[in-house]
């Protein structure tokens, strides 16, 4: 009682200071600013000496000389097999009082409590206190952490921890918060899989699926050699890039238009008013990566959970399911696989490139004759006469003797809409009120991947950029607050599977 005593003491004397500065403060004619600094120190401190009480109010979990638990309800490791069973395990106090350190938000507090286990030398296996509390597995609070990471999903690691420290006076070291931030990630694919649906009154006509594909900078292996040399091999770059593959799913109400309202839209390069808005957008990102043992490829993984998403927001199978992509094939056949039964939409804005990309063999950048090959090709397409648009390109490679550069890139326009002409049907998509762009993936591997993990001079191993991908996917889609109380009920569960014996 005295320590809770002392500590209430020292939170109303920081009050009383505070409220003589304040006071001293106007008659001084201080500005307002420093005023405000002062007063965030002095609360600071506040708060450390009612938090200390706070701990000091709980005792230090003595609940006598033995404590007993279920079996079922206990960190020992797992029984021998022929053990006979047991409903209850005694553990036996400890002489010694054990410490732990805690780093709040408002500064580090020293933890002293009674333990439970066999002998000092073994395990412990109960902690009443820290169950009480609801400590966290390591020193951090989870105030500190789910700060510290916002910061970190947004900037580098290095600015986040020193942002922390400046605002705080307190923040983790530079590779905490990178083990806070892979620690943290463990919990997204379970948070990810008990997530409800959206209300179904919230929802739009079409089920929307689109993914592409986005290189990040990797770390590479540093060899023997590498270790004892300044330079780099002839031929050696210094990074490579690994594909993470990103995607959302969302719904959206029908939008009936033709090719001159494409077109008028396009040469505005704004959005139509009347376009209506994706639903419940939600995003995610793999990489392909070992996991127990085994790898794990990054689009089986991205689509499978998203194609689980698609067709739980799909219930009734009431709704068309449309999926838009660029012309990559291996997207398509796992597409193919996880929705067989989906719509499929060469992305109209990769068709464009290749007819910019031909364009410009024939006639000067940004020339008016440019856009005039685009405009009317593309008008062509969108009427769903594709064949007539392959057709001429084939007829202009055989009339025109083109450098062997240019003619490479004739060729592979032509390979690009013969292989995708089964997913340009574009009158029928339009007529239906389907998009025909994938927008929304390019915004997903902008925001997803490249504002954060693209960052100038950024290098990453595969878990340290998954671990990334996975929180930033759980913030973008509004997530983030609600995935912090899971993950705090779910480590709770995980370190003090007793507690509820204790208050038994």
């Amino acid at each position: 009682m005295i320590a809770i005593e002392r500590d209430f003491l020292k939170s109303h004397d920081c009050l009383e200071r505070l409220i003589e500065r304040v006071r001293q403060s106007g008659k001084d004619g201080r500005r307002i600013d420093e005023v405000e600094r002062e007063l965030f120190a002095g609360l600071m401190q506040m708060g450390l000496h009612l938090l200390s009480a706070f701990v000091e109010q709980a005792g230090d979990g003595d609940v006598g000389e033995t404590v007993s638990v279920s079996a079922d309800a206990t960190m020992s490791a797992p029984r021998v097999e022929g053990e006979s069973v047991q409903e209850t395990r005694t553990w036996h106090r400890l002489e010694q009082l054990h410490t732990r350190s805690y780093q709040s938000i408002f500064g580090r507090l020293t933890i002293h409590r009674r333990v439970y286990g066999t002998r000092e030398d073994q395990k412990i296996e109960v902690v009443p206190l820290d169950a009480r509390l609801g400590l966290p597995l390591g020193e951090f609070s989870y105030v500190l952490e789910d700060w510290q990471q916002r910061m970190c999903l947004k900037e580098s690691f290095l600015e986040a921890t020193g942002n922390l420290a400046d605002l705080l006076g307190v923040a983790p070291s530079v590779r905490a918060a990178e083990v806070m931030n892979r620690k943290m990630a463990e919990f997204a694919p379970g948070f990810r899989q008990e997530q409800p649906p959206p209300p179904a009154e919230e929802e739009g006509e079409l089920v929307v699926f689109t993914a592409d594909g986005k290189g990040i900078p990797m770390r590479r292996p540093v060899t023997t050699k590498q270790l004892h040399s300044k330079c780099r091999a002839k031929g050696e770059k210094a990074n490579k890039k690994q594909m993470s593959y990103v995607g959302a799913v969302y719904t959206i109400n029908r939008f009936v238009r033709g090719p001159d309202d494409v077109l008028e839209e396009l040469s505005r390069k704004e959005a139509n008013a009347n376009r209506p808005q994706p639903c419940h957008k939600h995003v995610a990102a793999e990489m392909t990566r070992v996991i127990e043992g085994e790898e794990c490829n990054g689009r089986v993984s991205l689509f499978g959970a998203l194609s689980d998403e698609a067709m739980a927001r799909n219930h009734d199978h009431d709704k068309p399911v449309v999926a838009v992509m660029d012309g990559e094939r291996a997207l398509w056949e796992v597409l193919k696989f996880f929705l067989p039964n989906a719509v499929g939409i060469l992305d109209i804005f990769h068709v464009l490139e290749r007819l910019w990309q031909v364009a410009h063999i024939f006639h000067p950048e940004t020339s008016p004759s440019a856009e005039a090959f685009v405009t009317h090709r593309l008008r062509l397409l969108l009427e769903g006469q594709v064949g007539r648009v392959i057709g001429g390109l084939r007829q202009m490679r055989s009339k025109h003797r083109l450098p062997a550069a240019k003619r490479t890139v004739l060729n592979a326009a032509i390979g690009y809409f013969e292989n995708n002409r089964d997913h340009m049907r574009y009158d029928d998509y339009l007529a239906s009120g389907y998009p025909i762009g994938s927008g929304v993936a390019e915004g997903a591997c902008r925001h997803l991947v490249k504002d954060r993990l693209e960052q100038t001079g950024m290098r990453w191993t595969v878990e340290g950029a998954q671990a990334m991908l996975s929180l930033r996917a759980l913030y973008l889609n509004g997530d983030w607050k609600t995935f912090i109380d899971y993950r705090i009920k779910q480590e709770q569960a995980e370190i003090y599977p007793y507690k509820c014996s204790l208050a038994a």
